[in-house]
């Protein structure tokens, strides 16, 4: 069976094709009784607009895009969750792009498959690629990166500092010995919380050591594993605590720890970062610098549709952490006080 066209409705209801245009699209220069008349036709028929003609005509998809080198865990989880509901709340749709290949992200972005772009990205997008973007104005938010101009933003953690903090808490417990599970060395906020803790413990004058830096990529197994192949090696080096990139890989840390038959927060410290939904309900439950994940996206969507809108130029908008101190953090006995 064909498809069926504007012509053929514009055929049926025994009007022009731009009275069914005009129709369809909610133009006010009909009467209520002929734009009734071609709706109930067009219904009739089963008729489905051309959206790909509409969108070439007024140069709008009305949908955003989310480019992302992955979406699993619960930080996506809910990132995704709270930007396709702004998107909702403002009329567009989200589209998410999960690539590795920074090809394919640009050939989308520059192609105007969507109207705007919210990046998270690994695959590092360079300076030559931000002017190719910013040559045909193409609107983006930054979740990962420090941009600000006409037609670009972004919207970050804070990590640098909350990652100072949070050292600066486990000191302040009278942890002189403090080991960072770092997460990808390419990430913006694995690479800023690895400074801020190393600045924190400078600060108070603690060594800091390579060795007590290990990578966990940001998930739980892969901290387990690092984690338990630091004590295996490293046997008479326990830290006094672990300061996690994010809340999987304290939760593998804590797994590792029991493995060898260490307690935690008794024998070792761990915090971690985000807050999770799981970090209260984790055992012991979780010490951690809360991330406003949903704020974030909320944001982002926000900054990004005013720029679409020619309502606002890109700036930069930065999320403080929040500690929230639970179940697996620990004074250390004959602490000093900071």
């Amino acid at each position: 069976m064909a498809k069926i066209t504007i012509k053929d409705v514009a055929r049926e209801a025994g009007v022009s094709i731009s009275t069914v245009s005009n129709a369809l699209n909610n133009v006010d220069v009909l009467n209520p009784e002929t734009k009734a008349h071609v709706l109930q036709v067009a219904k009739r028929l089963n008729y489905v607009p051309n959206l790909n003609g509409k969108q070439l005509k007024s140069g709008k998809t009305k949908m955003l895009g989310f480019f992302t080198t992955s979406v699993s865990g619960p930080y996506f989880y809910k990132l995704v969750e709270a930007m396709a509901n702004e998107c909702d709340r403002l009329g567009y749709g989200l589209n998410v792009f999960v690539t590795k290949d920074k090809q394919v992200v640009m050939s989308n972005i520059l192609g105007r498959r969507v109207d705007g772009v919210i990046i998270y990205e690994e695959f590092r997008i360079d300076e030559k690629d931000i002017m190719a973007m910013k040559k045909e104005k193409i609107k983006a938010v930054f979740l990962d990166r420090i941009l600000e101009n006409e037609t670009m933003g972004s919207v970050i953690f804070d990590s640098h500092e909350s990652a100072y903090e949070a050292t600066k808490y486990l000191i302040g417990l009278g942890h002189k010995k403090i080991a960072y599970i770092s997460g990808v060395d390419t990430m913006f906020d694995s690479v800023e919380r690895q400074a801020g803790y190393q600045a924190a413990l400078r600060q108070y004058e603690l060594p800091v050591s390579e060795d007590y830096i290990l990578q966990g990529y940001f998930e739980e197994g892969s901290t387990y594993n690092a984690v338990k192949s630091f004590l295996h090696h490293q046997p008479g080096r326990l830290p006094d605590a672990f300061l996690a990139g994010n809340d999987l890989s304290a939760m593998g840390c804590i797994q590792a720890l029991r493995s060898r038959g260490f307690e935690v927060p008794g024998d070792v410290s761990v915090m971690g970062f985000d807050d999770i939904d799981i970090a209260q309900y984790y055992t012991p439950s979780l010490t951690t610098v809360r991330n406003q994940i949903a704020r974030q996206g909320i944001l982002a969507i926000g900054q990004l549709v005013r720029m679409i809108q020619k309502k606002d130029q890109g700036q930069v908008q930065k999320l403080a952490g929040e500690l929230i101190v639970r179940g697996s953090t620990h004074v250390k006995i004959g602490r000093n006080d900071i």
